[in-house]
């Protein structure tokens, strides 16, 4: 009888197997779609910096030497003339040929302070294309076109684009980050989108004319809110414009110096996800078959629930596997053999999020309003 009561963990288990496949094709057809090689359009690269970030020098670096056949810029801001950021932006400015410059200070215009830096930015901008770009992003050379070269198109309003993880040191923590954004985020992002589920906007990098900013009100419109990418997606679809996704596939660089610290960050993010898309969010249920084979086992212990959970553990391997061959990513059995204990753990995040909570952004604590509002908690 006990079989019955673990029916629906085993309904769930299977379901997520199967997404898991399906997932793992998304992500390897993206990864084999060739970007856009033009035509190259004129743009100014936004980049808000808050602090020495690990890796920003080279992500800094990366951005200023992309290939571009047209001109373009990078704008770099912080709100803080004294931020550590500076120096290391200054220094790669000075390695590099391409136009850059340094906005500092600028009045705190709201509680999204990365969106208050990007209304300055946005200002200062030389060009007739915006291209926000975060400052954990390291971009492969011929990004910059990739993102751009759809708005000549009519009908394409902004361009945004996925990305995988790479840690930014040896720690265990970092490493574990990179697992959930290249077996969970990645792979999962692909296949909402390829089924036009997903409707995303990704704040690694959004692309977008001037003169589209202007008609949504600027960035000003965004500054209390905790999801500005979701909400400037939304912005540009109320014109009557298409968001598209470039297959081009940056690098998240990371950096988890604790437990606690990893589990701010994802929390924040499920949370954001739940917030702008709860059916969406209820929907990733079945991106964790292993905490549902892992209950149906607990619950109806035998060899069909075993089997289910051999299954399940395949799937999920089946899936690491491809994405990492497709992504080229290094490790093999040293990489995989931890998927187990991230899956657990993106279950146990997913799990918590579920109940409305605070999150923590740049060392701040905010709890949400009703329309995405970031309120103070302290």
């Amino acid at each position: 009888m006990t079989i019955y009561y673990a029916l629906p963990f085993i309904a769930l288990a299977l379901s997520g197997a199967a997404q898991a496949l399906l997932a793992r094709r998304a992500l390897v057809g993206l990864a084999a779609t060739a970007p856009p090689t033009g035509p190259a359009l004129a743009a100014s690269v936004l980049k808000p910096l808050h602090g020495a970030e690990a890796g920003l020098a080279g992500n800094l670096a990366a951005t200023l030497g992309q290939r571009h056949a047209a001109p373009f810029e990078v704008v770099f801001g912080m709100s803080d003339p004294g931020d550590a950021a500076r120096a290391i932006a200054e220094a790669a400015m000075a390695a590099s040929a391409t136009p850059a410059r340094v906005i500092t200070g600028g009045a705190v215009l709201g509680s999204n302070r990365k969106v208050s830096q990007l209304v300055h930015l946005a200002a200062a901008a030389g060009h007739p294309v915006l291209v926000v770009a975060d400052a954990d992003m390291r971009c492969p050379p011929a990004w910059l076109t990739a993102v751009t070269a759809p708005l000549a198109e009519p009908g394409i309003g902004l361009v945004t684009c996925l990305y995988r993880g790479e840690a930014a040191d040896g720690g265990f923590w970092s490493r574990m980050a990179v697992l959930g954004i290249d077996w969970h985020f990645l792979p999962n992002a692909a296949l909402g989108e390829g089924l036009g589920k997903a409707q995303g906007c990704y704040g690694a990098t959004m692309a977008l004319r001037a003169e589209t900013l202007e008609r949504i009100g600027g960035f000003a419109p965004l500054l209390p809110l905790l999801a500005d990418d979701h909400a400037l997606g939304v912005a540009v679809r109320r014109l009557g414009l298409r968001v598209v996704v470039s297959p081009v596939i940056p690098v998240h660089v990371m950096a988890e110096p604790s437990l606690a610290a990893l589990w701010s960050h994802e929390l924040r993010w499920a949370r954001t996800v739940r917030m702008v898309n709860f059916p969406g969010f209820l929907g990733l249920a079945l991106t964790h078959p292993l905490a549902w084979a892992l209950l149906a086992l607990a619950v109806a212990p035998g060899g069909l629930t075993l089997g289910l959970l051999i299954l399940v553990l395949t799937a999920r391997w089946m899936l690491a596997f491809g994405v990492d061959r497709a992504l080229h990513v290094p490790g093999g059995w040293r990489r995989w053999a931890w998927l187990p204990l991230r899956d657990l753990l993106s279950a146990a995040v997913w799990g918590t999020a579920l109940l409305r909570g605070q999150v923590v952004w740049r060392g701040q604590r905010y709890r949400l309003g009703p329309d995405g509002e970031m309120i103070d908690a302290a």
